[in-house]
């Protein structure tokens, strides 16, 4: 396919994403030489991460000012183009092209995937009410808007994202009543020397949750949302190792922030015939080597499509993909071993976090048979249960049978759950288009004739 009037230009290296991963791997080939472009859906890059709206004495994300730098020293060498979403790369004689909403088409040789990732919600009861959101969609209103998404804000899931969400809430103002661990509070006590360089982080998040006298609940959970048009309170449960449930009670709210983890966004991966592997928590991510090239010749990939890691494996990945790819150019030296030892430690924390959250089966017990599983298509989970009585054993036999996952999200929000429910294994994602776009969009698409 081609798209509408692409640039003549043909740079050496695309890179999609504009976080750390995304960042570091542009500047990187750049600074070796290469012309390239990166692309980003954002106003600013940043990511998720670094989602600041650059108002002058906003306080700043740790390391924020480095990546700051990099960002500067990036537009001085490279093409940047923000505001612009990629919903299909397409290959093409000479390499590819990245077609961006608005009609801007990007060519090039080589392609670097760093698209990040996003939150990854458990259905429970009343989870569709408004006032109910991610983590992430809460940190997003807060850095990016300067929004507080609430004025009594309970923040519940799992893993470590939840504190820096509740500091922040804390510290603009919001009352949160609770911050609710589904986990225990000593996840990573078998790998101490691990835990020891983020000892000091976690440390100040609790810190400032202990100033706004915000209390930290291990084994507990949101287990239920009420309220007559919007949210009202929450249950929270005390849990058992296994999630369930041993007793509740009832907080009053008005916003819940919850999240169980991230999913990588790796659908650009998958349309070019990326393979994929499962991450340590069975989560699909794209495959790569020691270099972060994938199984497609000409594209790496770095960041969370990768493995979810982190900003600074991200940011890590990044460099080492962008060495590659000006290697790939130039036949130049490759990534440092340094580098590449760095790497497996972070990597070691990544799997050790991952271990230490694990997204346990007894969350299926908070479930009633009209608890919604799939919010876009109103997919309950009595018609979950009835697609596995009709011989359904899979997510996507699930999905044929139920239309699960068939909506406006297209399974970004309700996949994980009912590859859980229907006792599989999580398939990559099949979108041959990665984010919404216009019929006019498509219309200006044409089939192209096979190249010799």
């Amino acid at each position: 396919m081609t798209g509408p009037s692409p640039s003549p230009t043909i740079h050496d290296l695309a890179v999609v994403g504009g976080g750390p991963a995304g960042v570091a791997g542009a500047l990187t080939a750049a600074l070796r030489g290469l012309r390239v472009a990166l692309v980003d859906s954002g106003a600013r890059l940043g990511g998720q991460y670094f989602r600041h709206r650059g108002v002058p004495g906003e306080p700043a994300t740790a390391g924020f000012a480095r990546f700051a730098r990099q960002v500067r020293a990036l537009t001085e060498r490279a093409e940047v183009l923000t505001s612009r979403q990629v919903w299909a790369v397409t290959r093409e004689a000479d390499g590819f092209t990245a077609h961006c909403l608005g009609g801007t088409a990007v060519r090039c040789r080589r392609l670097l995937i760093a698209t990040g990732a996003h939150d990854r919600p458990l259905p429970f009861p009343g989870w569709d009410l408004p006032g109910v959101l991610t983590a992430g969609g809460a940190q997003a209103l807060l850095k990016g808007q300067g929004v507080v998404a609430g004025d009594r804000v309970v923040v519940a899931g799992t893993g470590p994202f939840l504190l820096p969400v509740a500091a922040g809430l804390a510290a603009a103002g919001a009352r949160v009543p609770g911050v609710y661990e589904a986990n225990g509070g000593l996840g990573l006590a078998r790998h101490p020397l691990l835990a020891l360089g983020r000892a000091g982080e976690a440390a100040g998040h609790l810190a400032a949750l202990a100033r706004h006298r915000v209390p930290y609940r291990t084994r507990h959970a949101v287990v239920a949302a009420h309220g007559d048009r919007e949210l009202e309170a929450v249950t929270v449960a005390r849990l058992d190792r296994d999630w369930n449930v041993l007793d509740t009670r009832r907080v009053p709210c008005d916003t819940l922030a919850t999240g169980y983890g991230f999913t990588p966004q790796i659908d650009l991966g998958v349309q070019l015939g990326c393979a994929t592997r499962p991450d340590a928590d069975g989560t699909p991510v794209l495959r790569a080597d020691a270099a972060q090239r994938t199984t497609v010749p000409g594209v790496w990939a770095a960041g969370e499509p990768t493995g979810v890691g982190g900003r600074h494996l991200s940011e890590l990945e990044g460099r080492i993909a962008g060495l590659s790819a000006a290697a790939d150019h130039d036949d130049g030296p490759g990534p440092p071993g340094l580098l590449l030892r760095r790497r497996a430690r972070l990597r070691a924390f990544a799997a050790a976090l991952l271990a230490a959250y694990p997204v346990k089966d007894g969350w299926r017990g908070w479930l009633r048979d009209d608890t919604l599983v799939c919010r876009c298509e109103e997919v309950p989970l009595a018609r979950i249960r009835e697609a596995r009585d009709l011989g359904a054993t899979d997510a996507r036999s699930v999905k044929l049978l139920s239309r699960a996952g068939m909506g406006w999200c297209q399974g970004r929000i309700c996949g994980h759950p009912v590859a859980c429910l229907a006792d599989g294994d999580q398939a990559a994602p099949r979108r041959p288009i990665a984010q919404p776009v216009t019929l006019a969009a498509l219309a200006e698409l044409t089939l192209e004739e096979p190249h010799d």
